[in-house]
C-alpha cells in the first residue's frame, strides 16, 4: 500500500471540522528534514522573531503569525527544487550525507519550515523583564544572565508538553481549531487549483491582497498616523471631558471611533478571521457588559474614588490624582520596597479601567477552571482512563501509530532537568540580579503542572487561552513581597513556560493532521526555539541600546513610534505586584480588596449556562455560551484600547457571521489567505518605511494627522473636584 492507508480505513474523527479539514492519507516515503527544512526553517524563524520583536515595541505592536512565512515559503521551495543540483554532500569525519534537493518541494517539507516559523512567531517574554530594566527603572542587567532568562523560560516549557501529550495531542476531541487555519491552508496550496474563469487562483488572490496591503499602510504608518484611531465625539465636543471620556478610542470608551488601519484591527488581539463566529460573539458580550455597562456605572458613582483619575489608563497613581512617584517607595542601593518612603508618600491608585481589569482576570481564572469541570470533568476522567489504557482510536492516531516512533520520553525529561538547572543558575548567580531564589522556581514549575491540563483542554476547544499570570503575580507576591524583578521573572517562569507548552502542544497535533514524524518535530522546535530566543534577545538588546529615549514618550519626536505600549504595561504591573505587593493593593492593606469576591463570581458563572444546558439539551446554541470568555471582557485591553476591540469586533463579525454564512464557498477558499496577506503588506512595509526613512530621523510632513493620537487631550484628565494635574480643566 504506498499511501501507507489500507483500503479499510474510516475517516471516523469524532469532531465535523476536523472530518472536513484533514486529509486521512499518508505517504510516509516523503522526505522530511531536508536540506531546504533546514535553509528556509531557520531563514524564517529568524526572520519572524527579529520582525515581531522590532514590531513588539511600536505603538501599534503587530504580531506576525507564521501563516505569512506558510504562504511566502511556498515559491521559494519550488525555486529551490527546480534550481539546486541533486548533488550528495558527504558531511567530513561522519557517516552522514544529504542531497541538496531530493525531489520536488513537497507537503511535509513545508510543514516543518511552518513549525520553525511559528517558533520564531511565539513573542518572547523574557524580553519585557529585560525592557523594563533597562528602559524602564534604566538599571544594568547582565547580558549572560539575560540571554540564560530568555532561554530558559522559553525552553522549560518541553518537559511539559511530553507529560501532557498523550492527552492533548493524541486524543481526538482535543482537536486545536486554530491549527484548522494552517492545515486549509496547506491544503489550499499544495492541492492542483485550475483558476476558475473570471476569477483568481489562491495564490494570485493572495498578491493581490499583499501588494495592496503593502501600498496603503505608507498612508497609516508614516504620512497620517493619526489614521490609525479616529475620534469623532472629540472634535466635536473640543472642551468637553466627559464627551472625551466617551468618545476616545485610545483613552476612552471609543463610542464612535473607528480607524482606517488593519495594523489597529490586528494588534494585540490577532487576526478576527481566525476566530470562530461563536468565540466573536461571546467576545462581543464580554466587551460591552464590561465597557459599557460596568465601568460607566463604575466610574460615574466614583467608586474607588475612580473620578480623581482617568477612566482608562494603564499607569499607576498617587492619592492626588498624579503620576505614582515610584522612586519614593523603592530603596535604590537593593532594589527592594522601601515602607518609609511609602507610608510618608501614598497608597497606590489605578484608573477605574484597569482595577477592574484585574478583577475581570481574577473571575477568568476562576471560571475557566469551574467551566472545564462542568463542560469538559467527565469527557477528561473518561478520556484520562482511556489515554492511561492507551485507548484513543481515531483515524489519524492510527496512522501515525502505524508509519512513525513517537518521540522517546526521556528526550522530553531530560531538556527539562537541563533547564530547570539553567533556570536556577540564571537566578542564584550574577550576584542575584534577578532577586528570585532556587524555590520560586521550584514553585513556579508546580504552579504550571497544576493548571496545565484545564487550561489545555480550553486552549485545544475553544481557541482561548486564559494566562497564569495574574495568578503567579499574586502567589509570589504574597510569598516574596517587595522585590520587583523577583516578581515578573517567578511569573514569567509560571506562565510562559505553560504558554510555551501549549505552543509545542499545538504544534505537536499540527504534526499529527499532517502526518509528520514525530522526532523531526521535535527537532525543528528545538532548534527553532533557540534561534528565535537568540533572535529575540539580540533584537530587543540592539533597539535599547540604539533608539534614544526608547519606551519614553515624553521625550520621543513627535510621530515616533517607539512607545512600547505592552511593556508599559509589564512596568506597571512590576510596581503593583513586585514593590507594592498584593497585600497593599488587592489584600486588607490596599484600597481594592473587594476585587477578591471577583474569584467567587467567577466560579459561580458557568453554572447557570450548565444548568440551562441540562434543562434544554436540544438547544445546541447553549452550549456555546463561554462564561470563561465572556467574562473576561475586551480580549487584551489594557495594552490594546477600544478603537482596537471595536474594528476587531467589526471585521470579525463581517466575515466569520456575515461572509461565513452567506457565501460559504467564498468564504472557505480566500478568508485565512486575506488575513495572511493583509499582515504581511504591513510589515513588510513598515520594515521598509524604518530602514529607509525612520532610522534617519526623517518622519512625515509635520501637520496634526502626523501624531498617534486621537486627538481628545481631554480623555485622560480627571472629574473629581480640586484635582489638578497637567493641562486638564479643575473641577470645582
Amino acid at each position: 500500500m504506498g499511501d501507507g492507508l489500507s483500503a479499510d480505513e474510516v475517516n471516523d474523527s469524532p469532531i465535523e471540522e476536523v472530518r472536513l479539514t484533514v486529509s486521512i492519507k499518508d505517504d510516509p516515503t516523503l522526505p522530511c528534514l531536508t536540506f531546504r527544512t533546514w535553509v528556509l526553517g531557520i531563514l524564517t524563524c529568524a526572520t519572524l522573531a527579529f520582525l515581531n520583536q522590532f514590531f513588539g515595541y511600536r505603538q501599534n505592536a503587530i504580531s506576525l503569525t507564521s501563516v505569512s512565512a506558510q504562504i511566502v515559503v511556498l515559491p521559494l521551495g519550488k525555486f529551490m527544487a527546480a534550481a539546486l543540483p541533486k548533488k550528495v554532500v558527504r558531511v567530513p569525519v561522519t557517516k552522514w550525507s544529504f542531497s541538496l534537493n531530493p525531489g520536488p518541494f513537497n507537503l511535509k517539507e513545508h510543514v516543518l519550515i511552518t513549525i520553525f516559523a511559528n517558533t520564531g512567531s511565539t513573542n518572547v517574554y523574557a524580553v519585557n523583564i529585560i525592557t523594563i530594566v533597562m528602559a524602564f527603572y534604566r538599571r544594568h542587567i547582565h547580558p549572560l544572565a539575560a540571554m540564560l532568562l530568555t532561554l530558559t523560560t522559553q525552553m522549560l516549557g518541553y518537559g511539559w508538553a511530553g507529560i501532557f501529550r498523550k492527552f492533548l495531542v493524541d486524543s481526538p476531541y482535543m482537536w486545536w481549531p486554530a491549527n484548522l487555519v494552517q492545515v486549509s491552508l496547506f491544503r489550499a496550496l499544495h492541492e492542483e487549483e485550475v483558476r476558475p474563469k473570471g476569477g483568481l487562483t489562491r495564490l494570485q488572490f493572495f498578491l493581490m491582497v499583499l501588494i495592496s496591503s503593502f501600498a496603503y499602510y505608507v498612508v497609516p504608518n508614516y504620512l497620517f498616523p493619526s489614521i490609525t484611531a479616529l475620534s469623532f465625539v472629540c472634535w466635536l465636543w473640543k472642551d468637553s471631558v466627559t464627551a472625551q471620556q466617551i468618545g476616545s478610542g485610545r483613552h476612552g470608551l471609543g463610542i464612535g471611533s473607528f480607524s482606517l488601519d488593519w495594523a489597529t484591527v490586528a494588534a494585540f488581539i490577532g487576526s478576527p478571521l481566525a476566530t470562530p463566529g461563536f468565540a466573536i460573539i461571546n467576545i462581543i458580550a464580554g466587551f460591552f457588559l464590561t465597557l459599557y455597562v460596568l465601568i460607566p456605572i463604575a466610574y460615574w458613582t466614583n467608586a474607588f474614588e475612580a473620578k480623581r483619575f482617568p477612566i482608562i489608563s494603564t499607569h499607576v497613581f498617587d492619592a492626588n490624582g498624579g503620576k505614582y512617584n515610584v522612586g519614593l517607595a523603592l530603596n535604590e542601593t537593593n532594589f527592594q520596597f522601601n515602607q518609609q518612603g511609602y507610608d510618608d508618600y501614598s497608597k497606590i491608585h489605578l484608573s477605574i479601567f484597569f482595577a477592574f481589569a484585574y478583577g475581570l482576570s481574577f473571575a477568568t481564572l476562576a471560571a475557566t477552571v469551574s467551566h472545564v469541570a462542568l463542560f469538559h470533568g467527565r469527557t477528561i476522567w473518561q478520556q484520562t482512563q482511556a489515554a492511561f489504557r492507551d485507548k484513543f482510536d481515531d483515524v489519524h492516531t492510527r496512522i501515525m501509530k502505524k508509519n512513525y516512533d513517537a518521540v522517546p520520553q526521556w528526550w522530553f525529561y531530560s531538556l527539562s532537568l537541563i533547564m530547570i538547572g539553567l533556570a536556577m543558575v540564571a537566578c542564584e548567580g550574577f550576584g542575584g540580579q534577578l532577586q528570585l531564589p532556587y524555590w520560586g522556581v521550584i514553585l513556579a514549575i508546580g504552579i504550571v503542572l497544576f493548571f496545565m491540563l484545564p487550561i489545555g483542554v480550553i486552549t485545544a476547544t475553544t481557541n482561548q487561552q486564559p494566562g497564569l499570570n495574574i495568578i503567579s503575580e499574586l502567589i509570589i507576591g504574597y510569598m516574596y513581597t517587595g522585590r520587583p524583578l523577583a516578581n515578573v521573572v517567578f511569573k514569567t517562569y509560571g506562565y510562559v513556560s505553560m504558554v510555551q507548552a501549549l505552543t509545542f502542544l499545538s504544534d505537536f497535533k499540527l504534526g499529527h493532521y499532517m502526518k509528520i514524524p514525530p522526532k523531526s518535530m521535535f527537532i525543528v522546535q528545538l532548534v527553532g526555539t533557540i534561534v528565535a530566543s537568540s533572535v529575540y534577545f539580540g533584537t530587543a538588546w540592539w533597539l535599547l541600546t540604539s533608539v534614544d529615549n526608547i519606551c519614553d514618550p515624553s521625550k520621543l519626536p513627535v510621530g515616533s513610534p517607539w512607545t512600547c505600549p505592552g511593556d508599559d504595561v509589564f512596568y506597571s504591573a512590576s510596581i503593583i505586584w513586585g514593590i507594592v505587593g498584593p497585600l497593599r493593593m488587592f489584600g486588607r492593606l490596599g484600597v481594592y480588596a473587594k476585587m477578591n469576591y471577583f474569584f467567587l463570581i467567577g466560579i459561580l458563572a458557568p453554572v447557570p449556562v450548565w444548568i440551562l444546558c441540562r434543562m434544554f439539551p436540544e438547544k445546541k446554541w447553549i452550549r456555546l455560551i463561554i462564561m470563561p470568555i465572556i467574562i473576561s471582557g475586551p480580549p487584551s485591553m489594557p495594552p490594546g484600547t477600544a478603537v482596537n476591540n471595536i474594528c476587531w469586533i467589526a471585521v470579525g463579525v463581517f466575515f466569520n457571521i456575515y461572509v461565513y454564512r452567506r457565501y460559504k464557498i467564498w468564504w472557505a477558499k480566500h478568508t485565512y489567505i486575506l488575513s495572511a496577506g493583509l499582515d504581511a503588506g504591513v510589515a513588510f512595509m513598515g520594515i521598509l518605511c524604518y530602514y529607509t526613512l525612520q532610522i534617519r530621523d526623517i518622519n512625515g510632513m509635520r501637520w496634526w494627522g502626523l501624531e498617534l493620537d486621537d486627538h481628545c487631550p481631554l480623555a485622560s484628565c480627571p472629574t473629581a473636584p480640586g484635582i489638578k494635574v497637567g493641562d486638564c480643566p479643575v473641577f470645582h
